[in-house]
């Protein structure tokens, strides 16, 4: 099915995603959900006991995706692909999300010190009553980082708002000695299974 203009809507604020989307060419208009103190956040992102960490990225963003579709629909806006994403830190089956404060964030960069972690990234979309979802696993290996280099990362490096209080485009860049996978699925949406799912909803990466 061919759209007008070839446009996807992204539901996201991630300044991130919206840098690789433009890498691949995808034009998209922003759909926000709701996050203000009168209206409540759309969804419960916290995870159930017992979940995996697979689990829940699988279920966050499906749950992102319905949401979104459902908000399309109430404001009645042009029917385009939503596309979603959901990314989790992973250490040793634990989920690492956004760190609390800056306390919260110098105990993640500590635990994953010297170590090797997953970065999961869920991605979803959502055309009429069908979403499809894929998963991208990497894993990343840091050195071993001072004290004073984590607290150094975390008031340079705007950790709150990122899995695991860093982000791979950052300072904590120089804690890395291994990728084995997605940069572009550490970074917030792997571009491989992004251009798969949107070519196949019909939108055209290499036209």
């Amino acid at each position: 099915m061919a759209f007008p203009e070839n446009q996807i809507y992204l539901a996201s604020r991630s300044l991130r995603r919206r840098e690789l989307l433009k890498q691949i060419g995808v034009k998209y208009k922003i759909l926000l959900m709701r996050e203000t103190l009168s209206r409540p956040n759309d969804i419960d992102e916290a995870p159930l006991h017992d979940e995996s960490p697979n689990d829940y990225v699988y279920r966050i963003a499906n749950t992102k995706a319905e949401a979104s579709w459902l908000r399309l629909s109430q404001r009645q806006l042009p029917l385009l692909p939503i596309l979603v994403a959901d990314t989790v830190v992973s250490l040793d089956g634990c989920i690492l999300g956004k760190p609390n404060n800056q306390e919260h964030a110098e105990e993640m960069l500590t635990a994953l010190s010297g170590r090797s972690h997953q970065v999961l990234t869920a991605i979803g979309v959502a055309f009429k009553n069908e979403i499809q979802v894929r998963l991208s696993t990497t894993t990343v290996r840091f050195r071993e980082i001072t004290p004073r280099e984590i607290r150094y990362c975390i008031n340079n490096d705007k950790a709150y708002d990122k899995a695991g209080a860093y982000a791979i485009q950052g300072l904590a860049a120089a804690f890395i000695v291994e990728i084995c996978g997605s940069y572009s699925g550490v970074k917030g949406l792997p571009l491989f299974e992004t251009s798969q799912l949107l070519e196949e909803v019909g939108i055209e990466i290499f036209k």
